[in-house]
């Protein structure tokens, strides 16, 4: 293992930036988000809890054009950008967000090859950092994860005080340390006390959920409209839940003409939003009750039958960011035992 002392991490990036387009937590755009670094300012370190809006933007882009085309004639052509050939290195991303990555690959990559999702992801390194102060609202231990998980990023850095210890995790994380200057080799004392550290963080998330007891009584309240009725009354279907879920990637496609030139876009969709399923003949979900519903099912129920993990983190950024304090958690520990209530006839 390394260590480098925190006034040095803008030279660390200073490297880095030679290679890789380095996106850095950023509060410029009024919105804590990963931003291109501007090749000066480590401020962030001061600050940096989490970003509101998460890293899966640098995957799948919030908008993005798929093609371009032109009528030509009675027929089109198409116009297919070219892939994203970008090296991009994130710096700083926390252990829910980069496990929330490595879900959504599951459909990106695993269930279906999304070119212009893998494009980015097979070009970047994630520079993971471990969480020593979690949000109250963060519930990542009662999900396998820990605010020290390293499993899913390339190079791991802990918080020491005046230093970060630095684990190299995979082999291109390794790579890339052994291209990097100016790190120190961290001795036995260093490590541990990154495991104190480490066992510190883990300690301060007090807020837990039993995800043994939502996997058994979550399918038995799927037809329990009275539960389900309660749980969303104060929901205003917003979609700010989804938006900043680092696991939430379902989408919309739109096309776009003038004057015979178009282009087709995908751009983030929410299953909060009432029109969300609107087809021509119905819309099986117009009810507000049923899209809760089938929110939180699909990340606790229909997520986990297909890949066989839940479909969150535990970063607790629905609960942050939500404007009427809808709390996940509360509704998962709420569900009731027993046989389902059923709607009256």
């Amino acid at each position: 293992m390394k260590k480098i002392k925190k006034q040095d991490i803008a030279k660390l990036l200073s490297q880095w930036q030679k290679d890789f387009t380095v996106f850095v937590p950023s509060k410029e755009s009024g919105t804590a988000e990963m931003a291109v670094w501007d090749g000066k300012d480590a401020g962030f370190l001061d600050w940096y809890r989490n970003t509101v809006v998460p890293p899966k933007a640098n995957f799948l882009q919030n908008m993005e054009k798929l093609f371009g085309f032109r009528k030509e004639g009675g027929s089109f052509k198409l116009e297919t950008p070219p892939p994203e050939t970008r090296k991009q290195l994130i710096f700083g991303i926390r252990p829910c967000d980069a496990r929330a990555i490595a879900i959504i690959d599951m459909v990106f990559k695993d269930a279906y090859e999304d070119k212009y999702y893998l494009s980015r992801r097979q070009n970047s390194l994630l520079i993971g950092m471990g969480c020593v102060k979690p949000y109250d609202s963060c519930f990542c231990t009662s999900l396998g994860l820990g605010p020290a998980e390293a499993a899913d990023v390339d190079i791991m850095l802990t918080d020491t005080g005046d230093e970060y210890l630095i684990e190299e995790i995979t082999a291109k994380g390794k790579e890339l340390l052994a291209k990097t200057s100016g790190a120190e080799t961290a001795s036995q004392t260093d490590e541990n006390k990154a495991v104190a550290v480490k066992q510190a963080a883990y300690n301060k998330v007090t807020r837990k959920i039993d995800t043994k007891q939502i996997k058994q009584r979550l399918p038995d309240a799927f037809e329990n409209k009275e539960f389900w009725e309660g749980v969303s009354a104060k929901c205003v279907s917003c979609g700010i839940c989804t938006f900043l879920c680092p696991t939430c990637y379902c989408f919309d496609i739109n096309d776009e003409m003038l004057k015979g030139d178009g282009a087709r876009y995908r751009n983030w969709d929410s299953c909060s939003f009432p029109v969300y399923t609107k087809m021509p003949a119905e819309n099986p979900r117009e009810e507000k009750w049923k899209r809760v519903r089938q929110k939180v099912n699909h990340k606790y129920d229909f997520y986990p039958r297909l890949f066989n993990v839940i479909a969150c983190t535990g970063c607790g950024r629905c609960i942050r960011q939500c404007p009427v304090n809808w709390d996940i958690t509360q509704t998962l520990s709420g569900l009731p035992a027993g046989a389902p209530v059923t709607e009256k006839k």
